[in-house]
């Protein structure tokens, strides 16, 4: 039997590390958890109730209803650069207001895994390479229902091409596709707070062998709020926060629900013992992500951000930091996670530019 899936178990367990809240064993595609925009990075990834520029096809689709004119964001990372020099993370994203209908946004994200070896049962001698990839194309809406509220939907086809080869006589092979689909809100209280919901990545399980053995994708609900604690000429303060939460139900044979179910399913809290030399202390862990931070813009031209980020069920917590500058109808913004020494996110930097017309 060839080994090739050694390489495809080791390019999930790389996406895992990125993801910690999501454990190898419970979702596929993990690379749709990996949140895009250096803006959105720089506060902790706090951004479904702001959601105010075209990253807001990915953060929360309803941010859409409330934007006019037509604007395009880009990014480049180089993703996990401390595992390897030719991982790297794409997006692309446009919005397109139609008067009278709402706002149209279109996204790409590309997440490039590298080059992995072929071995077969001849022993552990490579005797070729392959590469190996992840995509997703999405088509997003969103419209106001009222002055305060909107409504979002967003439509996603995914393509996971891991390995080209089958491992011995099992059917498929490390490429399988998929189709998901998000549902979104947001409602802005007053001029100076709003809070805002995005239920992404529903859709089927994805199948790389047999349906027998067919994977959930990453379902994720996210819930916010934004605060505009000062906002007039020269000076704007913004506070976000955000918790996430993956919907996704596994069990100890290897099933799991449809996302249908596993929304109710998916547990919120889980007990975990822990077994000393002394004593073993059992604690009920936190199944999601908390994230919060803040922007500062001074004349529309400079930003500062700062966010934090905490997640109790992977072990991870880091501050990261941004900044941002505007001029006519261009803004550069940057980002920098400052995570203890080790860990796969530290000292990544995020730079993404959006033009707006």
């Amino acid at each position: 039997m060839k080994n090739v899936f050694k390489s495809l178990i080791a390019a999930v367990v790389v996406l895992a590390s990125v993801v910690p809240a999501l454990a190898v064993s419970e979702s596929a595609v993990l690379f749709l958890q990996i949140s895009p925009g250096a803006r959105a990075a720089g506060m902790g990834e706090a951004f479904v109730a702001l959601a105010d520029d075209a990253t807001a096809v990915y953060y929360n689709p309803a941010g859409l209803g409330f934007q006019r004119g037509k604007e395009i964001t880009l990014m480049h990372t180089n993703w996990l650069p401390q595992l390897g020099t030719d991982l790297f993370y794409e997006f692309g994203a446009y919005r397109h207001h139609f008067e009278n209908i709402g706002t149209i946004g279109i996204n790409v994200t590309y997440l490039n895994l590298g080059t992995q070896s072929r071995t077969d049962e001849s022993g552990p001698d490579p005797i070729g390479e392959f590469s190996s990839n992840e995509y997703a194309v999405s088509l997003t809406y969103g419209t106001q229902l009222s002055e305060k509220w909107a409504v979002g939907l967003g439509a996603r086809f995914i393509q996971s091409n891991l390995s080209p080869f089958g491992a011995g006589s099992e059917e498929g092979d490390g490429r399988a596709s998929a189709f998901g689909f998000d549902l979104a809100t947001l409602y802005k209280v007053s001029s100076r707070f709003s809070v805002g919901a995005n239920l992404s990545n529903m859709g089927p399980k994805i199948t790389y062998i047999d349906a027998a053995q067919a994977d959930p994708l990453p379902t994720n609900l996210r819930v916010g709020f934004a605060a505009h604690a000062i906002n007039n000429k020269y000076n704007k303060l913004t506070f976000v926060a955000d918790v996430n939460k993956t919907m996704v139900k596994r069990y100890s044979d290897g099933t799991s629900d449809p996302f249908y179910k596993a929304i109710f399913t998916s547990p919120w809290f889980e007990e975990k013992k822990t077994i000393s030399e002394k004593d073993t202390t059992t604690e009920n862990v936190f199944k999601g992500i908390v994230s919060g931070g803040a922007e500062y813009w001074y004349n529309d031209l400079f930003a500062l951000r700062a966010g934090y980020y905490w997640d109790q069920d992977g072990k991870v917590d880091y501050f990261s930091l941004g900044a941002g500058i505007a001029y006519n109808l261009y803004r550069f913004d940057f980002s920098y996670v400052s995570a203890d020494e080790g860990h796969p996110l530290a000292n990544t930097m995020r730079f993404s530019l959006s033009i707006g017309f």
